[in-house]
């Protein structure tokens, strides 16, 4: 019987044939012989086991063909280069079976490489369940893992602690909850992300907890890691809330020489650029916590300060964020590969598995799948659910119709826009992304007055947004207290020059301005100043102005998470007056249209940690040109 040699190997025929000679015990000889095939003749025998450790599930894999095994680096080596052969010892190679491909890929995901073990997080419980038959996982293994399950999806066992003594303080019932479930979490020594809301009181929760750890830890210092702009915030709170906690301050060139020093501290409060420049020192000091306020700053692993905060060691971890997801899902990524490495596996994998279907697709499935794995490591709760003891808030759009002079300005800025787009190809668009946004842009700023374009584009200063809302401003400022926020610094001016003009006191508050603290004390306290402009970048967080209880959004962004961070500014837990938050809005612009869009498309986010989704880099060249008249 002759066969031809491509026919042998198709499909690796012979393997199958080989076992069915082998099983009626007919001897095979030659195939060493046959040249340039260097394929074992034996099928795969694979063993699987998984044991627990310290912090991961440890998984032996066996691969042997007859007599000869694949090593663990080998058989990962193969999968990373999508081949189905494996190198053995002897030099030939082994055909990995193809039902075994796939679970292969999954395990090495999900885990990492330690000599001839691969290590697999046990906030990975979820995963293994489903990717592990009961039978090659050790007792004591399953039965950590089905009390991860029952304990952590469920949370019906979670004890309830006594609010600190030292801590002064009522905590309100979801915040007893949110102490009660960063103790639960920290038993299993996993990391936390407390997602509230703004406004709901996540700083005095974390304090809380702190207190409590004076009697689970012998070593209880704790580094807090806090946008420069908060550094105050939370000074202030621990003085006011927790001031028996031993605070240092690593901020305005102070410094620690010695790690001795820390120990005498329960809190050492920094900011993130302080931190890039003290890793050196702190890096090797191993903290009880590790915690970072507005954690949406590492959200980008590939960034300095991702890689700065993994390389601090800590028994434990939490994140802090009113809003974990800013731009898109991958925004999840590098604040939950901080708090529990490996839990969403490696950056390719979890962009395939999850940010290309929920962001690209809005694979609701996909988001479904996210939403449970991170679940049990992620708390939020909104006003709405929570704090029915504030007052309620009011949201309102006032539509400012163009003069005509604007109006033509807009309409001959938006056709060149259109005309741009129209006639370049999907992959041309995203070459040029640039020069569309700026184009964005520029419509932006001509809604807000036209007199914000570069001087050598200078078309007038009309502005209808301006005469409304110094109108609003003027009817209402002597009896309210008034918030505006714009995205365009340049806008804020305009609005400065009207308040002067008329006799309207005001503050003022930009990225450049020195002395916070002192701009929103004059404003809560002075009766006399009426008005705080304040632009959105500068503004979106760490600013309590409860004393306002009007607040204008002068110009629409994409994301209304940000612009809600705003309004919380003024509706928040200490508000005692109804909060009425303003939209201007252009009609019949590009603004109509983006306020149509964060209504279309937040919803699968929403869903996913209840928060909002990045909108501006999922635009196809259709939803662009939808955005134009």
């Amino acid at each position: 019987f002759y066969l031809h040699k491509q026919k042998f190997l198709d499909d690796n025929w012979f393997l199958g044939f080989f076992e069915e000679l082998k099983h009626h015990n007919i001897k095979i000889l030659g195939f060493n012989e046959i040249k340039n095939i260097k394929v074992n003749p034996n099928k795969a025998s694979v063993g699987i086991s998984l044991v627990s450790g310290l912090d991961w599930f440890s998984t032996a894999i066996k691969l042997q063909f007859g007599k000869q095994e694949a090593s663990i680096k080998e058989l990962h080596k193969s999968l990373r280069n999508k081949s189905k052969f494996v190198e053995l010892g002897d030099g030939t190679l082994g055909v990995l079976p193809q039902e075994w491909l796939q679970r292969f890929s999954t395990y090495f995901r999900q885990g990492d490489l330690v000599g001839e073990l691969l290590n697999i997080s046990k906030t990975n419980f979820l995963e293994i369940l489903e990717l592990y038959d009961e039978e090659v996982v050790s007792k004591e293994a399953w039965r950590e893992l089905n009390y991860f399950k029952d304990k952590l999806l469920g949370f019906s066992g979670i004890k309830e602690l006594a609010k600190p003594v030292d801590l002064l303080a009522e905590l309100r019932t979801y915040q007893m909850h949110g102490l009660n479930w960063l103790n639960f979490l920290d038993d299993y020594n996993f990391g936390a992300c407390l997602a509230d809301d703004m406004g709901l009181g996540k700083t005095v929760q974390v304090l809380a907890f702190l207190l409590h750890q004076r009697s689970k830890v012998s070593q209880n210092t704790n580094l807090i890691v806090v946008p420069t702009s908060l550094i105050h915030n939370w000074q202030n709170e621990i003085e006011k809330f927790a001031p028996s906690l031993k605070v240092y301050v690593n901020y305005d060139g102070k410094k620690i020489s010695q790690k001795q020093e820390l120990d005498k501290y329960e809190i050492v409060l920094t900011t993130y650029g302080m931190l890039l420049n003290d890793i050196r020192f702190l890096k090797d000091y191993t903290f009880n916590y590790v915690i970072l306020d507005e954690s949406q700053n590492i959200k980008n692993p590939d960034s300095q300060r991702h890689k700065t905060v993994r390389l601090l060691n800590a028994r434990n971890r939490i994140a802090l964020t009113g809003t974990p997801i800013e731009n898109n899902v991958f925004d999840l990524y590098g604040q939950m590969s901080f708090l529990n490495p490996g839990l969403l596996g490696n950056k390719q994998y979890f962009r395939d598995m999850y940010v290309m279907p929920i962001d690209k697709f809005y694979d609701e499935k996909r988001g479904e799948e996210l939403q449970r794995k991170i679940s049990p490591f992620v708390l939020r709760r909104t006003k709405k659910q929570v704090a029915k003891e504030l007052p309620l808030k009011t949201e309102m759009l006032i539509y400012c119709e163009m003069g005509k002079e604007q109006r033509k300005v807009y309409d001959r800025f938006e056709k060149e826009l259109r005309d741009y787009i129209n006639f370049k190809k999907p992959e041309d668009i995203l070459k040029n992304s640039m020069h569309v946004l700026t184009g964005i842009t520029k419509l932006r700023q001509i809604c807000d007055s036209p007199a914000l374009l570069p001087d050598e584009e200078f078309k007038g200063e009309q502005s209808s947004k301006l005469d409304v809302l110094i109108e609003q401003i003027e009817t209402k400022s002597k009896n309210h207290k008034i918030l505006v926020f714009s995205q365009f610094v340049s806008m804020l001016d305009l609005i400065k020059k009207r308040l002067d003009t008329n006799l309207i006191k005001y503050e003022y508050l930009t990225g450049q301005t020195k002395k916070r603290e002192e701009r929103v004390n004059n404003f809560q306290n002075n009766p006399e100043i009426r008005v705080f402009l304040i632009s959105l970048k500068a503004g979106g967080t760490g600013l309590n102005l409860t004393e306002a209880d009007y607040v204008y959004l002068v110009d629409p962004w994409w994301n209304p998470a940000v612009e809600n961070q705003a309004i919380d500014r003024s509706y928040r837990i200490g508000q005692t007056q109804n909060v009425v938050a303003v939209r201007l809005i252009c009609p019949d612009t590009i603004e109509e249209k983006m306020m149509d869009l964060q209504a279309a498309k937040v919803h699968l986010s929403e869903e996913l940690i209840k928060t909002d989704k990045g909108i501006l880099k999922n635009l196809s060249k259709e939803e662009l040109l939808a955005l134009l008249r």
